[in-house]
């Protein structure tokens, strides 16, 4: 069985996109710059081999928010592979192509390792990867480190509350405009049950 592994390009400063990110502008202003790795995706090198593996994954878990912002990525965001959109309340409307609405996490997890079969889950959004961190199901970290101060924007892990999660560096790839990190998420401590 794949991993469910996060896919996220990031600010050192820790921002995924620029302030005043939506529909006019999904990336925020000055939030492109965090992807300016990708005009590299189709040469040899770090980022290629990376952008390779990302297109090699099984199925997609995204947040609703970045599903709306990436214009809901037409209903196929690589190969008509499953896309489980996380949200907290379904639509009336259905999703495009290969997209389903879930609102549980383990639920989004199970259809997508399911949907994947052996290759990989992507994990697109700060949103989801979140919940999957808080419910124990994300598996591994790819971040896109960009050298690059935005000063404000959306954070990655603004809203993941006060848990300890421990990481273990498993990967590094260098390249003159990103460094890609991958992180085993290696374990939680037990929460003291309250009584």
């Amino acid at each position: 069985m794949g991993r469910v592994r996060l896919y996220m390009s990031m600010s050192l400063d820790g921002f995924i996109s620029g302030p005043d990110d939506g529909p006019e502008q999904p990336l925020g202003v000055r939030g492109g710059r965090l992807f300016n790795w990708l005009d590299h995706r189709l040469e040899p090198g770090p980022s290629g081999q990376v952008y390779v593996e990302a297109l090699d994954t099984g199925a997609v878990i995204t947040g609703r928010r970045t599903f709306e912002l990436a214009g809901r990525w037409n209903g196929d965001h690589h190969d008509q592979v499953p896309i489980l959109v996380l949200t907290h309340e379904i639509p009336d409307d259905d999703p495009p192509g290969s997209a389903r609405y879930v609102t549980d996490a383990a639920e989004a997890a199970t259809l997508a390792r399911a949907g994947a079969g052996e290759r990989d889950v992507m994990v697109h959004g700060a949103g989801a990867a979140q919940a999957l961190l808080r419910a124990g199901l994300l598996d591994e970290l790819e971040i896109h480190l960009v050298p690059v101060l935005l000063g404000e924007g959306r954070r990655l892990f603004d809203h993941l509350g006060p848990d300890h999660v421990e990481l273990r560096l498993t990967r590094t790839l260098h390249a003159p405009d990103v460094t890609h990190l991958r992180y085993a998420v290696e374990g939680r401590p037990a929460r003291p049950i309250r009584r």
